[in-house]
């Protein structure tokens, strides 16, 4: 939809719970809408390293969100104290039973430049120094610790999955994944974390899901009444029309080209 009237320019519906799949369809519907300052902005469910490309690849203005982009962001540092606290019955929990210490993850380890890394204890991790690679061609580096090390640690129930002990002469592995400094991606990161992609990128809240209540809420389309994707999407389009037609009432937009 539009940022400036909230009007649907593209809607289809898709057997599946992945949206990437979706983003180029989306952006090739809204072509005839679109003008050459048109950004176009989605969530982290329609990032993929293919769309980035593409979109780079055919010119097309857009910020694509990635699932680290708040992570990023120092404004949602203390988002957590704002969500809704589980239900207290819901705990299992023996009572006094303290509950179990968060595992480290390969953040929480220290990455040096001679094929080492530091554990959270301080203790040395090395690396035979190969560079493997993953199918999707991300590229990745493994240390290990002493076996002796992590057996001495205080902290090995923070890094040790369960029980497990390393009795087979390696103590705790992590793997360090190098980014892509000059793909697509990073490019899409470097421009959505900076001021004026922040800026720009905040305005999609406030242009798609105000739609989605509409339609939700006003309209009680709680749930589909169809089976068979054919059935979906017509009736996912005709409460589509019906939120255009609200929208168009209230404007001139339908006065400009009557037809």
């Amino acid at each position: 939809m539009d940022s400036s009237h909230q009007i649907i320019v593209a809607a289809d519906v898709i057997g599946s719970g992945s949206e990437q799949a979706m983003l180029l369809p989306m952006i090739e519907q809204s072509e005839p809408y679109r003008e050459a300052h048109t950004l176009i902005t989605a969530d982290a469910g329609y990032h993929s390293d293919a769309n980035v490309k593409h979109l780079r690849d055919n010119n097309i203005a857009a910020l694509i969100a990635d699932n680290q982009m708040r992570s990023r962001d120092e404004r949602f540092a203390e988002q957590g104290k704002h969500k809704q606290k589980p239900d207290p019955l819901y705990d299992k929990q023996a009572t006094g039973e303290s509950k179990p210490t968060k595992r480290f993850r390969p953040k929480d380890f220290r990455f040096n430049d001679d094929n080492t890394a530091t554990c959270p204890a301080g203790q040395l991790m090395t690396s035979p120094g190969s560079i493997h690679t993953t199918a999707t061609g991300l590229q990745y580096q493994t240390y290990t610790a002493k076996a002796a090390d992590c057996n001495a640690c205080k902290l090995s129930s923070q890094c040790l999955k369960g029980t497990l002990k390393p009795n087979d002469g390696r103590g705790r592995q992590v793997t360090r994944f190098e980014s892509k400094p000059h793909g697509p991606s990073e490019r899409m990161r470097q421009a959505i974390d900076s001021p004026k992609g922040r800026q720009l990128y905040s305005q999609r809240i406030g242009t798609v899901e105000p739609v989605f209540a509409n339609i939700r809420h006003n309209k009680r389309l709680t749930r589909l009444n169809h089976r068979g994707r054919t059935k979906v999407n017509t009736q996912w389009n005709l409460y589509c029309m019906v939120h255009n037609i609200e929208k168009l009432a209230k404007t001139d937009l339908g006065q400009r080209n009557p037809r």
